[in-house]
């Protein structure tokens, strides 16, 4: 009878526990983009006059994707930790932050490119 008690409280235990939603397999290419896109919200104000507002852009790629919060969350900080990373070194334009730049604008277009191919409806 003891057994039976421990086994239906772990069973009851274990159905109380939320369910983890499952990520989408473009999950680690999108937090990648979004990284990417924190690093080009600051750099590129920093180096040339641009008409992207990168943290818009972020916001509707968000909604576009309609993820649940704790995606919507882990993308956001990914969007953040980008933005840190060139924030803490660079102050002014240099040729380091302008070569940054170029290469991050081409990896988010060759990032963005491959999630729309591989799975866009």
């Amino acid at each position: 009878m003891r057994k039976l008690i421990t086994a239906i409280a772990a069973l009851l235990a274990l159905s109380t526990v939320p369910s983890l939603a499952i990520d989408p397999p473009y999950q680690r290419q999108m937090e990648r983009l979004a990284e990417i896109m924190g690093s080009l919200y600051f750099l590129q104000p920093l180096c040339q006059a641009g008409t992207q507002d990168w943290r818009e852009q972020m916001s509707e790629l968000i909604d576009l994707d309609e993820p649940d919060e704790d995606r919507r969350q882990r993308l956001a900080g990914a969007f953040n930790v980008g933005y840190t990373a060139y924030s803490r070194f660079h102050r002014a334009c240099t040729p380091a932050a302008r070569e940054a730049l170029g290469r991050l604008l081409v990896e988010a277009e060759r990032n963005a490119r491959d999630i729309h191919t591989r799975f866009a409806e």
